[in-house]
């Protein structure tokens, strides 16, 4: 990607170094896996954590310690700046999405935190990844989720990143269009399955809604490199629903995914990407996912 003294985003809020609560999960691996099949993209975070086991839980809900003054590294540092112009790049792209619209954008924040953070919607540790708080409008990431990205799930590469933010500004647009209070109402009064299919649609929209940002960004920002969209369509690939199963459980139950099988979350993030239309995310009304 070409980011390198782009304009960074204002609306970046840095808690790294803060207060660390100790709210977690039990369990080792399986939890970590859990949490991301659940959150990893989009899932609330509190829906998850209150619904555990008490032996499943880590600490004290409400038990916080003080966190050092953070010293970032050089990389970290570069990572930041990244995120940071990828945010303002989202910006620019859904103000003028919104406008033609007729409608005004309300930008949200981004915070980066280590280790974890108490959010609006609950304390979150990092094995929860990247997640975006309606009840307040934030995007909450740990810097260190990126380096799970490439080595864990095997998606190195800037574009890669990019998705990952441009992932939960969709689920903010979700957000300011009401399509998400919509869902959640709808959600409140099906059965699991339906419910189910219907966080998959959800995100599969977001997912689509990512692609829309990044054909904005190439057609007038010229953002994109050679390699950039492979690079985003393997980050969809690696975290579907499927994937994370095999590698948690070591079987697929495609009737409890929640964000879609890696071939879908591939083909709306394509779909998105090449047409840069709102109205080409329509998950909601389509016969075939």
């Amino acid at each position: 990607m070409r980011w390198i003294g782009r304009r960074e985003s204002a609306n970046v809020e840095d808690r790294r170094g803060g207060r660390a609560v100790r709210l977690g999960v039990g369990g080792g691996i399986g939890g970590l896996v859990l949490l991301l099949l659940y959150v990893f993209l989009g899932g609330d975070p509190s829906r998850i954590l209150e619904n555990l086991p008490e032996e499943a839980r880590v600490g004290d809900p409400g038990e916080a310690v003080p966190g050092a003054p953070y010293q970032e590294s050089a990389e970290e540092e570069q990572l930041r700046k990244f995120v940071s112009v990828v945010l303002a790049e989202t910006e620019q792209t859904w103000h003028q999405v919104f406008s033609q619209m007729g409608r005004a954008y309300e930008e949200p924040k981004l915070v980066l935190f280590t280790d974890a953070v108490d959010s609006a919607c609950g304390f979150a540790q990092a094995a929860v990844g990247p997640f975006y708080c309606p009840a307040n409008q934030k995007v909450y990431i740990d810097l260190g989720f990126y380096r799970e990205l490439q080595e864990r799930f095997g998606a190195p590469g800037d574009f890669a990143q990019a998705y990952v933010i441009a992932h939960e500004i969709g689920h903010h647009v979700q957000n300011l269009l009401g399509i998400s209070d919509r869902i959640q109402a709808a959600q409140a009064r099906a059965g699991q399955e339906e419910a189910n299919e219907l966080s998959v649609r959800l995100e599969l929209q977001a997912d689509c809604l990512a692609g829309v940002w990044g054909n904005h960004a190439q057609e007038s920002q010229q953002l994109l490199e050679a390699g950039d969209i492979e690079e985003g369509l393997s980050a969809a690939s690696a975290i579907g629903d499927d994937r994370v199963q095999m590698e948690s459980r070591g079987y697929i139950a495609p009737e409890s995914f929640t964000h879609g099988s890696s071939a879908q979350r591939v083909r709306w993030f394509r779909r998105g990407i090449e047409s840069g239309r709102l109205d080409a995310c329509d998950t909601f009304g389509a016969r075939d996912l």
